[in-house]
Order: structure tokens, then C-alpha cells, then sequence
């Protein structure tokens, strides 16, 4: 299973962003095995950029939402006392972006491999992660 960071799951699904073409590829393989995961933080992020228009999700965002949340693909992570907890076993260098601290737990404690381009959280060594074969 790979957790997918918020940017990369909103550009493999919305097609920019920085994703190269082997790892879009391998995504979409990922996801017809159902191997792909999300956390619900990454909802609650896509929900605020949407509201501030820093995206555009069409043709709403609860049409796109419901589609791209979709269980045939994909899983929605739950965040729990135990991710809480989890957050805590950060490196204290972790940077305080609550979503990001939030994701990096869940990988950490789900022991999935994270897909994420964020230069501080792979820096930080917290969690293992995702390289596209």
C-alpha cells in the first residue's frame, strides 16, 4: 500500500503538477490492485485550497470529491488517537505544518511507503519513502 501526499494525489487525479510520466504509471497501476491510500488530513487539505482557489475541482467540489475518494481505488485513512500519538514520535526538526504532520503519522504508523515530493519531509527520514519502479 502507498500513502499518497496530498500534491501528488491531486496531480496524478487532476494530470499536472510535477508528476513524471513512470510514476503516474505506476499509480494507475497501484491503483487498479486498490494499493493506494490517502488520509482523510488530505481531504481537509484539498478542501482549503479549493475554498481559496488555489484549485479548481469540476464540476463542484463534492462531484469531484466523491469520484476521486473512490473505494475502488482508493482508501480513505482515518485520523486517531493513535495517529496522534504517532505524530509525537516525529523528529522534533519536523516542521509544524499540522497536515503534514498529520500524513507523515499516518505513514509512520501504517508503515506504508509515502509518496510525497515535500523536500522537509523527506529530509526529516520520520517515515519511509515511495519510489515509482
Amino acid at each position: 500500500m502507498v500513502l499518497l501526499d496530498t500534491h501528488i494525489w491531486l496531480w496524478w487525479l487532476l494530470g499536472d503538477g510535477n508528476l513524471k510520466k513512470h510514476e503516474r504509471e505506476a499509480l494507475d497501476n497501484l491503483a487498479a490492485k486498490k494499493k493506494l491510500c490517502i488520509s482523510w488530513t488530505t481531504l481537509w487539505e484539498a478542501e482549503l485550497l479549493e475554498r481559496k482557489g488555489r484549485i479548481t475541482l469540476l464540476p463542484d467540489f463534492q462531484s469531484w470529491i466523491l469520484k476521486a475518494t473512490d473505494p475502488s481505488f482508493l482508501t480513505v485513512l482515518p485520523v486517531d488517537l493513535d495517529v496522534i500519538l504517532a505524530q509525537r514520535k516525529l523528529p522534533g526538526s519536523f516542521h509544524a505544518d499540522p497536515a503534514d504532520r498529520l500524513i507523515a503519522a499516518t505513514a509512520l504508523l501504517s508503515g506504508y511507503e509515502l509518496a510525497t515530493y515535500d523536500g522537509r519531509i523527506r529530509d526529516s527520514e520520520s517515515c519511509k519513502i515511495w519510489k515509482a519502479q
